[in-house]
């Protein structure tokens, strides 16, 4: 009769221990305005996107086959020209912070309302 073992879940192998560094990648990085910025940018500025980090919520978006692959693209174009090897979910991480930083701090001017009132 064949033993069956049993083996951690994937979330027991990869949870951080307690007491547990937690990785230099993984720390919040904090920014320092600029002199002079407005209180809204300033605190635009000091949201980051989450970067490299496991994530613990999940979001599904549908997209068109070309706009795919013009995300794809930009990804390569990005690791080609620019050094950057990001994966597809991080450049959308930031996407989305470029234009919640652009809401936050120019409101109803934001490139983000323009584009969805079809201007």
């Amino acid at each position: 009769m064949p033993r069956r073992v049993s083996l951690p879940a994937a979330d027991d192998l990869f949870r951080p221990g307690a007491g547990a560094a937690t990785p230099k990648s993984a720390r919040p990085v904090a920014s320092v305005p600029d002199p002079g910025p407005s209180a809204a940018e300033a605190e635009a500025a000091a949201k980051r996107p989450s970067g490299r980090v496991r994530h613990d919520e999940k979001m599904t978006v549908y997209v068109t086959s070309e706009e795919l692959l013009d995300l794809e693209h930009a990804r390569l174009s990005l690791r080609r020209h620019q050094g950057l090897a990001v994966d597809r979910g991080r450049l959308v991480r930031e996407a989305i912070a470029l234009a919640l930083a652009d809401l936050e701090a120019r409101g109803d001017d934001s490139d983000l309302v323009q584009r969805l009132h079809g201007r």
